[in-house]
């Protein structure tokens, strides 16, 4: 078991989400940096879809009741162990799993950068599952509820060795989101996708798991009125009557009837997931393969 002595400014159990039940009007959810849980959960030797913990801006008190193999991953902090011999002797880290002794805390900062940090344990945070997924849906409210102070988190029982030992930190890289027009950049009015890409946007206090909402240059419509409601996938770029563009996250609705200018690439999703409130981020388009 595992207590969440302290969540930070927003906690909650993650796993890779429940695809499949868009039809239904349910989101897929899931880890909002997928890479990063992935990742956590090979150092401790978990498959990638067990649940693990995400934090959003540090600030986390976790209390292990039981000795556990655990890893941090996603925006970089500082993690410091407390809870008497046994606990000053851990050296935790990020990228790297550890071990931490029964009866042990871990104590999380801030991130140097990013947003979004994630905590995989050995054997994955084992709560009741919704619709196969045991993840948190800010949205829909699927899942378990945010976590609070007081909170107890099972973890599951292991299965198989851990092979892997340490993984590279990612090199830090310009916040730059690559997207493909469309499907309604015919919406806007002709160099709106120009006016996207030719300056950056500010992120808005506003962002959150649903989309990053973003503070920049207006993207005119050439079309009065609003779409009838159609599918949306994460990444895409919503353009709002304000002209301000939203980025789709884990947590985006299904549908929507607001046009999308257009969508990030996959590949980008784990940048966009890691903005914070106040970063600027950059448009470009991708290139297109030929042939």
């Amino acid at each position: 078991m595992i207590e969440v002595v302290a969540p930070g400014p927003y906690a909650t159990v993650q796993d890779l989400g429940r695809p499949g039940f868009a039809h239904l009007g349910v989101p897929c959810s899931g880890a909002a940096d997928a890479p990063a849980l992935r990742l956590g959960n090979r150092l401790v030797g978990n498959a990638e879809r067990l649940a693990g913990i995400e934090l959003t801006f540090g600030g986390a008190r976790l209390r292990f009741a039981d000795a556990a193999w655990v890893a941090v991953t996603g925006a970089p902090l500082e993690v410091r162990a407390a809870g008497g011999p046994q606990a000053a002797r851990v050296r935790p880290g990020m990228g790297a799993p550890f071990w931490v002794p029964a009866g042990a805390e871990l104590r999380f900062g801030l991130p140097s950068a990013g947003l979004r940090t994630y905590v995989a344990v050995r054997g994955g945070i084992a709560v009741e599952p919704v619709l196969g997924s045991r993840s948190t849906d800010s949205l829909s409210g699927l899942g378990p509820p945010p976590l609070r102070a007081g909170t107890v988190l099972p973890v599951g029982v292991p299965d198989g060795m851990i092979t892997v030992d340490q993984a590279p930190l990612p090199a830090p890289r310009p916040p730059v989101l690559r997207v493909v027009p469309g499907p309604r950049d015919d919406w806007f009015e002709p160099g709106a996708l120009k006016v996207l890409c030719d300056r950056p946007y500010e992120v808005s206090q506003d962002s959150n798991r649903v989309g990053v909402r973003l503070l920049g240059a207006e993207l005119a419509r050439a079309r009065q009125g609003e779409l009838p409601s159609e599918g949306m996938v994460t990444g895409a770029i919503q353009v709002p009557p304000s002209g301000q563009p939203i980025v789709f996250l884990a947590d985006h609705p299904p549908t929507g009837g607001y046009p999308v200018i257009a969508v990030v690439l996959s590949a980008d999703l784990p940048v966009a997931a890691q903005l914070r409130p106040g970063d600027r981020v950059r448009f470009a388009l991708a290139q297109r393969l030929s042939g």
